[in-house]
């Protein structure tokens, strides 16, 4: 099929909504027509077959070259944008009338760690309530993961508290969740701490590198021109409830969202290291992909997930 005779754009491209698109995101993914023909078991001229076809239908090219190094074009760029949004709602769409048919209703959704430990419980709980025949999935990532999830079509939105590109996505606010310093209730300071400066001599407990409540932290302190290791010892928990447990018994001091340790606040058992130089407040996001026809039931649901 060549460029005479194609239909207007928007039905084209969900006609198009096939192979040759699918074979376009796997070369996305790989950045390499090699392994993308691997990946989906065809030989490397058909993908560049397909590729030539897209770029002669829309008349544009999608890659470029830097030496050997493959990359999007601005053009590639928009179309990857779209062929994602596109098929994510063709999957949400089938498992909709699929759910509809049934009788039952799905939620497949993203969160991060601590968005995902100690906050959704409650909501969750009370979307059961108004929904008792949704089968809820939640699934537990770093920020990294679950865009990755995202763009495959394997969550229909997530909840993150990491950063992410904000133009690839759409997003509402979920909550703005305070960042604070704990210790033990029986901590035994030599001098009760009034700046951040004055923890620098403590055994600092935290998240593994990469993770979003250590990134905060990090970001924090690097404005100030210090870093995890100006701390005199530290110690790394790649578990949220291990690193409490670990402050609980007196082991050291951490940082953490507030939302974390609400419970444990209030039964006394940890308590806050108010600092004078400390205000840190970061968003929670609630995303996903841009330009989807599902948006408003999107906004619905966060909606509902908030009360």
């Amino acid at each position: 099929m060549g460029r005479k005779g194609k239909k207007g754009k928007k039905g084209a491209f969900i006609m198009l909504m096939d192979f040759r698109l699918d074979t376009f995101l796997e070369v996305c993914r790989h950045m390499n027509f090699t392994k993308a023909a691997k990946a989906l078991n065809i030989t490397q001229p058909a993908v560049s077959q397909h590729i030539q076809y897209l770029e002669d239908y829309y008349g544009v090219e999608l890659f470029a070259f830097e030496g050997k190094k493959m990359r999007l074009t601005d053009a590639g760029k928009m179309l990857y944008q779209a062929a994602i949004t596109t098929k994510h709602d063709d999957i949400f769409l089938k498992e909709r009338i699929n759910a509809l048919k049934k009788g039952k209703n799905k939620l497949i959704f993203g969160a991060t760690l601590t968005i995902g430990e100690f906050v959704m419980a409650e909501h969750i709980k009370s979307y059961l309530e108004l929904h008792p025949d949704t089968q809820v999935r939640m699934l537990i990532g770093n920020t990294k993961e679950l865009l990755e999830k995202l763009s495959l079509g394997e969550i229909d939105f997530a909840l993150v508290e990491g950063n992410f590109d904000k133009k690839d996505y759409d997003f509402i606010v979920y909550s703005q969740e305070r960042y604070i310093a704990v210790c033990s209730k029986d901590y035994k300071f030599e001098k009760e701490p009034e700046r951040l400066k004055d923890l620098l001599s403590e055994r600092l407990i935290v998240r593994e590198s990469g993770s979003g409540t250590r990134t905060i932290l990090e970001k924090f302190l690097e404005a100030r021109n210090l870093g995890i290791e100006d701390f005199k010892y530290v110690v790394e928990v790649g578990g949220m409830t291990a690193i409490k447990s670990l402050v609980e018994y007196g082991c050291g001091i951490t940082f953490l969202y507030e939302a974390a340790v609400k419970k444990e606040l209030e039964n006394g058992v940890l308590r806050e290291i108010k600092l004078k130089d400390f205000q840190v407040f970061h968003d929670f996001a609630f995303i996903w992909n841009k330009g989807s026809v599902f948006s408003e039931r999107y906004r619905q649901i966060c909606e509902m997930l908030s009360d």
